[in-house]
């Protein structure tokens, strides 16, 4: 079964090394795994989103019931940054992100509620040196 993309941090953050961590986000490569990152480390992607707790109500339903994952949602991100939605009202954005924390695991939502003020590293040890060995490719907006 494919892990959700919180277990995929779960389970980078538990490795003891630098090499187990890129591989393990080697093995789970998405293009939402990249888009979270790439959110959450590159200086030049911005939260269209107030910073801070979210008032939204975590969804109760057991891991692999009623939910949808980060992994389909994340198509949807460009709404809740800079440059990706503009012409969209601020409330309708934080209403479409209610919605979509909401309807995710508890613990995706809490990665997406981290990401959006660029605090994964407060949570997971997987910093974005380990991100950028893992996925080299990604094309980072400033240059640090």
């Amino acid at each position: 079964m494919k892990l959700t993309i919180a277990e995929i941090l779960q389970k980078a953050h538990n490795a003891k090394t630098k090499s187990q961590k890129v591989k393990i986000l080697q093995e789970n490569n998405s293009q939402a795994l990249r888009s979270l990152f790439i959110w959450n480390y590159d200086d030049s992607v911005v939260s269209a989103l107030p910073e801070g707790d979210v008032p939204y109500r975590p969804n109760p339903a057991p891991m692999g019931t009623e939910h949808t994952l980060l992994e389909k949602e994340a198509r949807k991100f460009y709404y809740f940054i800079k440059g990706g939605a503009d012409n969209l009202p601020s409330m309708k954005k934080e209403n479409m992100f209610i919605q979509m924390l909401e309807g995710l695991h508890e613990d995706e939502a809490k990665v997406l509620c981290l990401v959006k003020d660029k605090q994964l590293g407060k949570r997971y040890r997987i910093t974005k040196a380990v991100v950028q060995e893992a996925f080299p490719t990604i094309q980072w907006g400033n240059r640090s």
